[in-house]
């Protein structure tokens, strides 16, 4: 697990770095920031997680990307066709949605090593 979490959160910290053109890269900056810390304690020191405020802490920010993917769920239809990624249009609303469906899987990840460090 700290293998796939380092993994994961090398992959959150390119996902931030690609947001430097992004009308709102910022906000995703610290969406992708914010899941790469999460995943780098997890790889790094999983039994920081016994602590149950850092654990606590944790699980709020599980729920809140659960809520954000509710949020930026794409309303395009086939959203997962390529084809419908790369109109300005429909494309944003594709990308986005799929970003915070790959942080929920990603966090899923780290709650393994949280629920194992509990």
């Amino acid at each position: 697990m700290r293998i796939l979490n380092g993994v994961l959160a090398a992959l959150l910290v390119l996902f931030a770095a690609v947001q430097w053109n992004d009308p709102d890269g910022p906000f995703w900056m610290v969406v992708y920031g914010a899941g790469a810390a999460w995943c780098l304690i997890a790889a790094l020191r999983p039994s920081a997680f016994a602590s149950g405020a850092l654990a606590g802490l944790f699980w709020l920010c599980l729920l809140a990307a659960i809520g954000g993917m509710a949020w930026f769920w794409p309303q395009v239809t086939d959203w997962w066709d390529i084809s419908v990624w790369w109109p300005e249009v429909t494309g944003e609303t594709s990308r986005e949605g799929m970003g915070m469906m790959v942080l929920v899987v990603f966090l899923l990840a780290v709650a393994v090593v949280v629920r194992r460090a509990r």
